[in-house]
């Protein structure tokens, strides 16, 4: 820890994660950017667990570390592993991962702990990991062998259970890998390492990335990996702003007619401010109006905001804390925590309707 002493952190919580692992005779291994526990724990009994068992945590302040998140995460059951992404500096970055030992346990732990509240005022975000496992390789050569480059894949990273090569691009004469993973923490691992490997030990600028089956198609690249649909129940849709705006078609008879029942198509929308604002006028619920008030600055850097947001439709406020880097005006940073602002509100209002974001 004397390392991270010299980056500005807090030695006083710095002591208290370190009296704490002495304690509990807890060991946490850094590995790529994160820092583990278990995986599996000490005195852990049965198999590991699968799909459905992780959940992914966000809004952790920068000096939150182990001693207080992983106690906080015990509360709702075992857990069989948990993974705080870290920086250099020795901050976190912001987000975890915690899995148990079944879905029933995770599940619960994203109901009892989302909006959880921290005595430092921030609200952590809980929900669902997507547990991706499959990676996606390209820019190979064309007469790569698929037996050899999971011997190579096998080498270069842990985990890999399969490998599959099809034809891609425009033309179809680019060839991909599909690698298969035994769980997210091994493709994620990869995902970090394979590049350099390949371009070290054989001089090749591969590229990799996400991949995740979807019902419509069974194999699509993700940009956003913890992202979702907004669809509340009882509420008209808020469409993805990304979808193309869709024009009717001149009518050609009864049979084209459209009915009255048709969804209004989503405009094309540049921020979340923007979408909520359709969003509530599309279902009749007022004009948004915002309040902001700073809160603290913290030791990354890092502004935090209390904010409420005022829906005339809607019986209470809503509010909560967000967090932004310093602007270079405060009309630009009101700006900046009214969009942060609006995204947590629509992702309040899904999972307040029953859905997840």
């Amino acid at each position: 820890m004397e390392g991270e002493q010299r980056q500005g952190l807090n030695p006083q919580k710095l002591k208290s994660l370190e009296e704490w692992l002495q304690k509990t005779s807890i060991t946490l291994t850094q590995v790529n950017g994160q820092r583990k526990y278990g995986g599996p724990p000490r005195g852990w009994q049965g198999p590991a667990p699968g799909p459905g068992c992780e959940v992914f945590i966000s809004q952790i302040p920068r000096d939150v570390f182990e001693d207080r998140l992983i106690p906080l995460f015990q509360s709702v059951g075992t857990l069989y592993e948990f993974r705080l992404m870290m920086n250099f500096s020795g901050q976190n970055r912001g987000f975890a991962y915690a899995k148990y030992g079944d879905p029933v346990t995770a599940s619960t732990a994203v109901m009892t702990l989302h909006q959880y509240r921290l005595p430092e005022g921030i609200r952590l975000t809980v929900r669902r990991s997507t547990e991706k496992r499959q990676l996606r390789l390209g820019d190979l050569p064309s007469n790569v062998n698929q037996g050899e480059l999971l011997m190579v894949l096998r080498l270069l990273s842990e985990g890999v259970e399969d490998v599959m090569l099809k034809l891609a691009g425009p033309k179809g004469r680019e060839v991909v890998a599909l690698v298969n993973y035994s769980s997210h923490y091994s493709a994620s691992m990869a995902k970090k390492v394979l590049v350099q490997a390949f371009r070290k030990q054989y001089g090749m600028p591969v590229t990799v990335r996400w991949m995740s089956v979807t019902s419509k198609s069974k194999h699509v690249e993700q940009t956003r990996p913890e992202d979702g649909p907004i669809t509340p129940p009882g509420l008209k849709p808020l469409l993805k702003p990304s979808l193309p705006l869709l024009h009717p078609q001149p009518s050609r008879g009864p049979a084209t007619q459209p009915k009255d029942d048709v969804m209004p198509q989503a405009p094309i929308l540049p921020d979340a401010e923007s979408q909520l604002k359709w969003f509530c006028e599309l279902n009749r619920l007022g004009i948004p109006q915002y309040e902001a008030c700073y809160h603290h600055t913290g030791p990354d850097g890092f502004l935090y905001f209390t904010y409420k947001v005022l829906i005339p439709g809607l019986p209470l406020p809503l509010q909560g804390f967000v967090q932004i880097l310093p602007g270079t005006s405060a009309c630009a940073m009101k700006g900046e925590v009214y969009q942060a602002a609006a995204e947590q509100v629509i992702k309040t209002i899904c999972k307040v309707s029953g859905l997840a974001v």
